[in-house]
C-alpha cells in the first residue's frame, strides 16, 4: 500500500501537507513553467490589493547570512486586472490555488476577497503580516485590527479563509483567536519577521527601505514558537507552519508542533522545484515510521 500524505485543514482537504508559499510562487500560473506544483496540497498566489500598488524601488532583495531580507512592498496590477489576466488560466493548473488578499482598510481586503472568489479560487488567504508596506503596522499585530479585517472578508466570500499572522506580534495567540472568532478557518504561522541590513562602510541600508521581512532558515525557531503557543492555547485551531523549511524534517517538526500543513517560502528563490525533493523525502520517512 502506497503512503497517503492527506491532511485536512479546517474544511479543506488537501492531497499532501506541503503549500507553496505566498509571495514566493507569483501568480502561480507565471511560475508553472519553472516550479513542478504536483507535490503541492496548495499554492497561494502572490497577495493582491484593491488598486494596483507599484511596490518599493530596487533594491528589494538581499541575502542577510543564510537567510534574506526583501522589501518588495506587495507589487501587483490590482484585482480587476488580476482577475482578468490570471483568472482565466487558473483551471489549467495541477494544484488548487488560493488568492491572497491585502489592503490599507477591511473594505479594500473585502473587495480583493470577492474579486477572487469570482476567478475560481478554492480558498483566500488574508494577508494581515507583510513588515514591508510604506505606510502603517502590521494588521496581524494588533488582536482587534485582524479580527476587524477577518470578518469583513467573511462576509464578502463563502470561500474557505486562513489568517496570515506575524512572529512580531506581542501575544500571538491573543490574535490568532480574535481572527478565529471572526471567522477564518485556519491561521497561517508566520510570515516573515520584520529586520533590516546596513551598508558598514555607508551606514545606509542595503535595501531602498530602511527595513525589511527577513525569511529563510533563521525564521524557522520563531515561526515554530509561534506554532507552538497557538496550538497549546487553541489545540482545535488549524494551523500552517511556515518559515525556514528546507527539507522534510523541518517539515515533520512543524507537524509535530501542532501544524496540519506547511509552507515552503524562500526555499524556491535558490530551488525552485524544492518541493518534490521534500516530498520525497516524507514518504521515505513516512513509510519508515
Amino acid at each position: 500500500m502506497g503512503v497517503d500524505l492527506t491532511t485536512t485543514l479546517g474544511p479543506v482537504t488537501l492531497r499532501s501537507p506541503l503549500i507553496a508559499a505566498s509571495g514566493t510562487v507569483g501568480s502561480i500560473v507565471d511560475a508553472a513553467g519553472t516550479i513542478d506544483f504536483r507535490p503541492y496540497g496548495a499554492a497561494v498566489a502572490k497577495s493582491v490589493s484593491a488598486e494596483p500598488w507599484p511596490g518599493r524601488p530596487a533594491p528589494r532583495l538581499v541575502p542577510v547570512g543564510v537567510g534574506m531580507l526583501n522589501a518588495v512592498g506587495i507589487q501587483n496590477p490590482g484585482i480587476e486586472a488580476w482577475t482578468r489576466l490570471v483568472g482565466p488560466a487558473l483551471g489549467d493548473l495541477p494544484v488548487p490555488v488560493w488568492g491572497s488578499a491585502v489592503g490599507h482598510t477591511p473594505e479594500e481586503f473585502a473587495r480583493v476577497a470577492a474579486g477572487l472568489t469570482s476567478t475560481g479560487v478554492e480558498a483566500v488567504e488574508i494577508n494581515l503580516s507583510c513588515p514591508n508596506l510604506e505606510d502603517g503596522t502590521p494588521w496581524a499585530l494588533d488582536p482587534h485590527a485582524a479580527g476587524t479585517v477577518v470578518a469583513a472578508v467573511r462576509a464578502a466570500t463563502e470561500l474557505p479563509l486562513g489568517a496570515k499572522l506575524s512572529p512580531d506580534a506581542a501575544d500571538v495567540v491573543a490574535v490568532a483567536r480574535a481572527c478565529l472568532d471572526a471567522g477564518a478557518d485556519w491561521l497561517v504561522l508566520t510570515n516573515t519577521a520584520r529586520g533590516a541590513v546596513l551598508d558598514p562602510a555607508t551606514g545606509r541600508p542595503r535595501l531602498s527601505a530602511p527595513t525589511g521581512g527577513y525569511s529563510g532558515p533563521p525564521l524557522k525557531p520563531l515561526s515554530l514558537r509561534c506554532v507552538l503557543e497557538v496550538h497549546r492555547a487553541l489545540p482545535e485551531a488549524p494551523l500552517v507552519g511556515v518559515g525556514g523549511v528546507v527539507g522534510a524534517s523541518d517539515v515533520l517538526e512543524y507537524l509535530r508542533a501542532g501544524a496540519s500543513a506547511v509552507g515552503l517560502g524562500t526555499i524556491h528563490f535558490a530551488e525552485p522545484r524544492a518541493a518534490r525533493r521534500i516530498h520525497r523525502e516524507l514518504l521515505r520517512l513516512w513509510s519508515g515510521r
